[in-house]
């Protein structure tokens, strides 16, 4: 698959919920939506990222942002993290891995010498209309909600 650019319709989504409930890109029509890809639930990175989210939260839904984060992980996996973390949004379960490839973030990766497929993380901001407006590659863990904020109030 092509590379996803700014501009480009964002692929549809419909995966479970850390519920257990359905749920789909279509659901935020009309929102921005901020679309996280991380690699793993409760690894350092990926609860610094999560827990700046929440720390943020509530300005995020009072500017009508959405916040999905995603990650090969399990339901239960992340209900865990959910209840850990006390995280006030929604996490999919991408399990067979289709939402990362189709936003093409499952890639080789290379930890000590040793490769592996794993999902890069990225943060894709798609407007109201499902087209994305931003894409993140370079994601500070500490100050996701900042970067994002910078680039939808420009």
């Amino acid at each position: 698959m092509a590379e996803l650019k700014e501009g480009d319709q964002a692929p549809a989504i419909t995966s479970k919920d850390q519920n257990g409930s359905e749920v789909s890109l279509n659901d935020y029509k009309g929102k921005t939506v901020v679309l996280y890809f991380y690699p793993k639930d409760d690894t350092p990175g990926c609860t610094a990222e999560a827990c700046d989210f929440r720390d943020n939260y509530q300005g995020l839904v009072a500017k009508g942002i959405a916040v999905l984060g995603v990650s090969v992980d399990d339901e239960k996996s992340h209900q865990k993290f959910v209840t850990k973390h006390s995280l006030p949004f929604t996490l999919l379960a991408d399990t067979d891995q289709k939402i990362v490839n189709d936003y093409g973030v499952w890639a080789e990766k290379n930890m000590y010498g040793k490769k592996y497929m794993g999902t890069v993380r990225t943060t894709f901001i798609i407007d109201g209309e499902g087209k994305i407006a931003h894409i993140i590659k370079k994601v500070d863990t500490k100050n996701s909600t900042q970067q994002v904020l910078d680039l939808i109030n420009n």
